[in-house]
């Protein structure tokens, strides 16, 4: 079996999220039937905390499929998941977790919380991190520099 990145369409959800006006971060959840949800962050347009790209594709994919388990499914996401999706992830019973950007700041899977590692964790999937981390920290930086303006 050769491995087949789906980060491309990630990033391109990340980009469709920046121009909402929403934080770049895209995901992709992948079965073994091919793609079964894509999606980039919602906070805003939806008016919902929860909304982040990995809670999206993750909804879609359980209602596509009519079951509460991803078992076997794959995520790829442009930055590390926060404490709320690595907590929905475990939930979810997702088989591996490819990342993009490490996020030192609100990270819950190599930094901060630390989710998988918990004993209270009924689940941790295979992680595999820096996947296209360069483009997807580029577009986060990009976003946030243009919000913040030129130094003064």
């Amino acid at each position: 079996m050769r491995f087949a990145s789906h980060m491309d369409r990630a990033l391109d959800q990340a980009r469709a999220a920046a121009d909402r006006g929403e934080v770049p971060v895209g995901a992709v959840l992948v079965g073994p039937g091919g793609v079964l949800a894509v999606a980039g962050n919602r906070t805003r347009e939806l008016n919902d905390p929860t909304a982040h790209a990995e809670m999206l594709v993750i909804r879609a994919a359980c209602a596509a499929l009519g079951q509460e388990r991803l078992t076997g499914c794959d995520l790829y996401v442009t930055l590390e998941p926060c404490a709320m999706c690595a907590a929905a992830i475990a939930a979810a019973r997702i088989g591996r977790l490819y990342y993009g950007a490490d996020d030192p700041k609100s990270g819950g899977v190599a930094h901060g919380a630390r989710v998988f590692a918990h004993p209270q964790a009924h689940h941790a999937p295979e992680i595999y991190d820096g996947i296209a981390a360069e483009a997807s920290a580029a577009l986060l930086r990009a976003f946030f520099a243009e919000r913040r303006g030129p130094p003064r």
